[in-house]
């Protein structure tokens, strides 16, 4: 990367304060271009899900991963349930969306409830040896009382994609059929997945993130206090493709022991280390044995520590610093934080990152954990907050004693809730990775670059003024 005048600024910039100037490219398509990712954890695309526990469960590690992305299980959850949630992740179809069931008898208003989990909208009905006997959509539901069976509501009119049908054969069944969804059934007529005519288009332009035996990548965080030795074994033992050591100051002595005690575990999987903003952060952290380091403190949506405590560094120039330091070591870094639109995503990977973290701009889609509310005006949306805020550390600190809990809860660094409105046009995880992936992409075509490394090798990035940047944004009405 370089910089439009030729020499780097004197002060360090935010995403908002640069842009990418276009380049001649040999490049013929967007299509063209090579999202894979250099840093060893197997992503076709450049984007990993934060280890924040309102955003990254199961759901949202196995959609992610069926697109390419990575997904961290936050390390809140006990060990036991990231095990569970690791070996699930594992057993999902790399094409059909797992499907949500219940039976004929059970009700509306158990529908109501589950029909939120997943962006395709809808239930499947089955039978006890699990044949879809109908589908329920959210609209099958309206005026209907929350009592009442679904076998009487369901819609019987049937179509089903053989478990065997190639996403273009299941596009062109859907397409037929003149159905926006569909169960899988295997030879059996058992139910093994849904599909939306979507999700088989997506087939078609996504490479999932894939181990060695073929099955969907995950990754999970631990800790730098407790048994965090005892917590990484188990999580290698559980097949975890990625190993996350995660503090908010990753340039501490207890960050450092931390990491040489897991790199001592020898694990066969990258291990990442974080945070940090300092090429001298990254040399330590490095040296204590990660191979990937996460840059970034406070440019999070959720995270208050700049304004609490003046500590921080704007995120272009603290990704630009560190990826340069990691180049010479051999290592990569990944973007966390401060990334509202595809632009940023684009100008991290120009600055160096091997990978973007997103956090809050996902919180809101189905397949955040959370539980799907609406505000007065009938706006959907779910509850967001900062993993250094009191509510994440009162669950962190659940074991403590009520003393100890109350002192902890007394000094917080983040917000405890936050609105995070779904987008009607993009409800979905996967439809936020389109629009990303697509600007990603673009960016790539305008700077002449077929792959990643490529795009950080050619970027040519200018400093703009606040007008600069405004200039930029498009109008929803006339002026």
């Amino acid at each position: 990367m370089r910089f439009l005048s030729g020499a780097q600024p004197v002060y360090d910039l935010t995403y908002n304060d640069v842009f990418m100037a276009p380049s001649r490219s040999d490049v013929g398509s967007r299509l063209d271009v090579d999202l894979s990712t250099s840093d060893g954890t197997g992503c076709t695309i450049p984007l990993v899900v934060a280890n924040m526990t309102a955003i990254a469960g199961r759901r949202m590690a196995e959609t992610v991963a069926r697109r390419g992305g990575l997904t961290v299980i936050p390390q809140d959850i006990p060990a036991g349930v990231v095990t569970e949630v690791i070996g699930w992740v594992k057993q999902r179809h790399l094409v059909h969306d797992t499907a949500i069931t219940l039976g004929p008898y059970e009700t509306v208003g158990d529908a109501i409830h589950l029909l939120p989990k997943r962006a395709h909208g809808a239930l499947v009905i089955v039978d006890a040896e699990r044949r879809p006997l109908g589908l329920v959509t959210e609209s099958d539901l309206q005026g209907v009382d929350r009592f009442s069976q679904l076998r009487d509501v369901m819609s019987t009119e049937l179509l089903t994609v053989p478990s065997t049908a190639t996403p273009r054969e299941a596009f062109d069944l859907l397409i037929k059929g003149r159905r926006k969804v569909a169960p899988v059934v295997d030879h059996e007529g058992r139910l093994a997945g849904i599909l939306t005519r979507q999700g088989a288009l997506r087939a078609t332009l996504y490479r999932p993130s894939l181990d060695e035996k073929g099955r969907l990548r995950v990754a999970a965080a631990i800790g730098i206090n407790g048994d965090y030795v005892g917590r990484a074994s188990e999580l290698l033992e559980a097949g975890v493709d990625v190993l996350v050591v995660d503090t908010a100051h990753g340039h501490q002595e207890r960050m450092l022991n931390a990491l040489r005690a897991v790199r001592a575990l020898d694990p066969q999987v990258p291990v990442v280390a974080g945070n940090v903003v300092t090429a001298e952060g990254v040399r330590d952290l490095v040296d204590a044995g990660a191979d990937i380091i996460k840059v970034g403190v406070g440019p999070g949506a959720m995270c208050t520590t700049r304004m609490m405590t003046g500590v921080g560094r704007p995120q272009f120039s603290a990704v630009l610093e560190c990826a340069g330091a990691a180049r010479e070591l051999g290592r990569h870094v990944w973007a966390d934080g401060g990334v509202r639109h595809p632009r940023d995503v684009a100008l991290a990977l120009a600055a160096g990152a091997a990978n973007v973290m997103i956090g809050s701009w996902l919180a809101g889609t189905y397949e955040s954990p959370g539980d799907l509310y609406a505000d007065p005006d009938g706006r959907r949306y779910k509850e967001n907050f900062g993993m250094a805020s009191a509510r994440a550390v009162s669950a962190r600190t659940a074991d403590d004693s009520a003393f100890d809990r109350a002192r902890k809860a007394v000094f917080e660094e983040g917000i405890s809730t936050a609105k995070m409105y779904l987008d009607p046009a993009r409800p979905g995880v996967e439809d936020v990775i389109d629009e990303i992936v697509a600007g990603v992409r673009s960016a790539c075509t305008y700077a002449g670059a077929n792959t990643l490394d490529e795009l950080h090798e050619r970027a040519l990035v200018g400093v703009q003024s606040a007008a600069g940047y405004t200039e930029g944004m498009p109008l929803p009405t006339s002026w």
